[in-house]
C-alpha cells in the first residue's frame, strides 16, 4: 500500500473520496506549509501528495523519490514549480474538467452579485437597515469574456441564453469562431482587448496565470473599460494588478470588481493604504468558485486515479503538467 498525504484543507473538501481510497492506497491529512509538509513526508514515507493552492518552492521536491506524484486539486499550478519537479524526477498533475461548471456558476452568481448590489443590501438589511438601491437587469446587456478556454464558454452560454445577455469573446488563440457562436451563445470575436471591452457592462477573466499574463489587467487595461462596467475575476490573482484596479475603483474611472482570486491568499493588500475590503463597489470571496461538494469530490477522484495511474506506470494517460519528466535520468522512465 502507498501512503499519500493531503493537505489538510483539501483533504476536508472531499474527506469520503480521500478515505475510501483503500485498499491500495491510504490518504492521510497533511499540513499545507512546505516545511511541515516535507517533514511529514520523510517522517512517515509518504509517496505521494494532493496539494492545493499554496506555493511549493524546495524542500517537497528534495523529500519525495523520483516516480511520485504531485497532484494538484484543482486546474491552476502557478504554486507547483514544475522545473524542480522535473529535475527530482517528480510527475505533476492536475484536474483538468471537473471543476469547469462550478467556477462557471460562480462567476455569474458575482455577476449577479453585483447588478443587483446583493452583499451591500444584504448586509444593510441585517444591520436593520431598509435602503433600496437600484440595480441593473442582465438582460440585453454586454458582457466580454477574456479568455474562451472550458470556463469561459460555459459562462457565456449560461450569459447568453439564460439571461439574453450580449457576449463578447476575447482571446489571442486561434479558435472556432462558428462553433463558439453555434454552441456557446457568442455574439462576437476579437484578439483585440480594446474592441471587446470598450462597451462591455462586465468584464470576466478566464485566463491562467503565466509570466505573459502577470498583471494583465494593468493601468493601461483598466482604462480601455467602460466607466460604467464591473471587473470579475474567478481566475487567478496574479492576472489583476491589484494596486492599479484599486486606483481605478476609487477614481470611479471603473463600477466595481467582483474577486474570488488574488494575488496573496489569504487575501492581504498588495500595496499599503489600497486595502480592497475598504471599498463598498468591491465584491469579496474567498477563493471558492471550485467549492461545491461535487467539484470537490471530482477533484479529489481526478487526483486519486492520477496516482493509481503512476503506480501502474500507465503515464500516457496522466495529465501530466511535466511530460519532459519522462526523460530525465532517474526519474519516472518512459512507457514501454
Amino acid at each position: 500500500m502507498s501512503l499519500v498525504a493531503v493537505t489538510e484543507p483539501e483533504f476536508r473538501k472531499a474527506e469520503a473520496v480521500f478515505r475510501s481510497c483503500g485498499p491500495d492506497l491510504e490518504c492521510r491529512p497533511a499540513p499545507a506549509g512546505e516545511d511541515a509538509l516535507a517533514e511529514m513526508v520523510g517522517r512517515h514515507g509518504i509517496r505521494h501528495v494532493v496539494v492545493g493552492v499554496e506555493r511549493y518552492r524546495g524542500p517537497l521536491y528534495e523529500a519525495l523519490a523520483p516516480g511520485a506524484v504531485i497532484a494538484r486539486f484543482g486546474v491552476g499550478h502557478d504554486g507547483i514549480d514544475k522545473v524542480q519537479a522535473t529535475r527530482r524526477g517528480l510527475l505533476c498533475t492536475n484536474t483538468p474538467g471537473v471543476l469547469d461548471d462550478s467556477v462557471a456558476e460562480h462567476a455569474v452568481n458575482l455577476i449577479l452579485a453585483a447588478a443587483r448590489h446583493t452583499p451591500v443590501l444584504a448586509s444593510q438589511m441585517k444591520q436593520g437597515c431598509w435602503r433600496p438601491q437600484v440595480g441593473r437587469e442582465l438582460a440585453g446587456g454586454t458582457l466580454t469574456v477574456v479568455g474562451c478556454g472550458a470556463i469561459g464558454r460555459r459562462v457565456a452560454r449560461i450569459a447568453a441564453l439564460g439571461f439574453r445577455m450580449r457576449v463578447t469573446g476575447c482571446d489571442v488563440a486561434e479558435l472556432d469562431d462558428q462553433a463558439l457562436r453555434r454552441d456557446w451563445g457568442f455574439r462576437r470575436l476579437t484578439a483585440d482587448f480594446a474592441e471587446a471591452v470598450g462597451d462591455a457592462d462586465f468584464v470576466s477573466l478566464h485566463i491562467p496565470a503565466t509570466p505573459a499574463t502577470t498583471g494583465f489587467i494593468d493601468h493601461r487595461r483598466l482604462r480601455m473599460l467602460n466607466p460604467s462596467a464591473w471587473l470579475i475575476n474567478t481566475s487567478r490573482g496574479a492576472v489583476v494588478d491589484e494596486p492599479a484596479l484599486y486606483d481605478a475603483l476609487v477614481a470611479g474611472t471603473l463600477a466595481g470588481a467582483a474577486l474570488d482570486v488574488f494575488r496573496q491568499e489569504p487575501y492581504a493588500p498588495a500595496a499599503p493604504g489600497k486595502d480592497l475590503r475598504r471599498l463598498n463597489n468591491v465584491v469579496m470571496t474567498p477563493h471558492v468558485g471550485s467549492s461545491t461538494q461535487a467539484a470537490c469530490d471530482r477533484m479529489a477522484a481526478a487526483a486519486i486515479e492520477s496516482i493509481r495511474l503512476a503506480e501502474r506506470k500507465c503515464w500516457a494517460d496522466m495529465p501530466l503538467l511535466n511530460p519532459e519528466v519522462l526523460r530525465v535520468p532517474g526519474g519516472a522512465p518512459e512507457e514501454p
